[in-house]
Formats: structure tokens, sequence, C-alpha cells
């Protein structure tokens, strides 16, 4: 049996061989924004559906809060009805998400700088006008994110309120 050994001049034909399709590859500039496309688009594509999530995260607080107002102005204008308001507040929006929670409460107050400070109905403000009747419209949301970040919660609860005076 006889074994044929390459000799030394055809390991540097191959080896000059080769080296010289590694630099031509390394010219060859074919392909190259397909690769960076692959590479971005994964990239963009997180960047959309994290701009989407945030616009639609905003949307909900928005929705929370005119649900809250809506609420407010049912009783303004038909009078103070727990279940009218409830109801006023979840008719508000689309969304079967949003909840007259905690309920609507009515109660007797006198405006103040910071807000309206609760007393007794029938009472003298200290600025000398008769306590006024006020109703209390709270609303409430949750948004769930459309994809899991793990660096931030999957769920926001949002929380509005809305206070009027009735008379």
């Amino acid at each position: 049996m006889h074994i044929q050994r390459s000799s030394p001049k055809s390991h540097r034909r191959l080896l000059g061989f080769l080296t010289r399709r590694l630099r031509a590859a390394g010219r060859d500039r074919r392909g190259v924004a397909a690769i960076e496309f692959g590479i971005m688009i994964p990239l963009l594509s997180l960047m959309v559906v994290s701009v989407t999530d945030i616009g639609l995260a905003l949307f909900r607080k928005m929705q929370v809060e005119n649900a809250a107002q809506a609420g407010a102005q049912y009783a303004i204008v038909r009078g103070f009805d727990t279940t009218g308001v409830s109801n006023a507040v979840t008719a508000a929006t689309n969304s079967t998400a949003i909840t007259a929670s905690p309920n609507p409460i009515q109660f007797c107050g006198c405006p103040t700088s910071a807000g309206v400070s609760t007393v007794s109905c029938g009472a003298v403000c200290p600025s000398g006008a008769q306590a006024g009747t006020y109703a209390m419209v709270s609303a409430q949301g949750t948004y769930y994110t459309l994809i899991n970040y793990q660096i931030v919660a999957t769920s926001y609860t949002y929380n509005a309120q809305s206070t009027a005076r009735l008379q």
C-alpha cells in the first residue's frame, strides 16, 4: 500500500488560495445591508411596540379621568343617584375595564383654598355662606402592557376623582 503525502508546495498553494478568498470576502460589500437590516429590525420593532404601549397606557389614564368627570356631570344635571352616577362612569367609555370604584358619595362641605372641607349639612361656612352639597365621583381602570418587559410592571391601575357642587 502506498500513502501519498502532500507536498509543502501544495500546502502553500492551498494557503495562498484561502488567503486570497478571505481578502476578497473582506472587501465584498454585498449582503451587508441585509445583515444590518436583520440586526436592526428587532430593535426597531421593540421601540414601536414600546411607544404604542406607552400611548395606550396614557389613553387608559385619560379614559379613567374622563369617566370620573362624566359621573360628576351626571350628578350635576340629574341629581345625585348612586346607581345613575356609577352607570354614567362605566358608560363614559367603551372600555369594560373602567369601574366606579369606590362608590360615589354625597356630602356637605365648605370650599377652602385646599379643596372642600366636609361639614355637617346646614352648617355655616367660615366665609359666612351656607354649606353646599357636593358629589365625589371616583373611577378606576387597569391597563395591562402588550408584552412583558421584565423590568417594569405588567399592569397599572389608574384612579381619578372628581368633586362637583350640586347646590
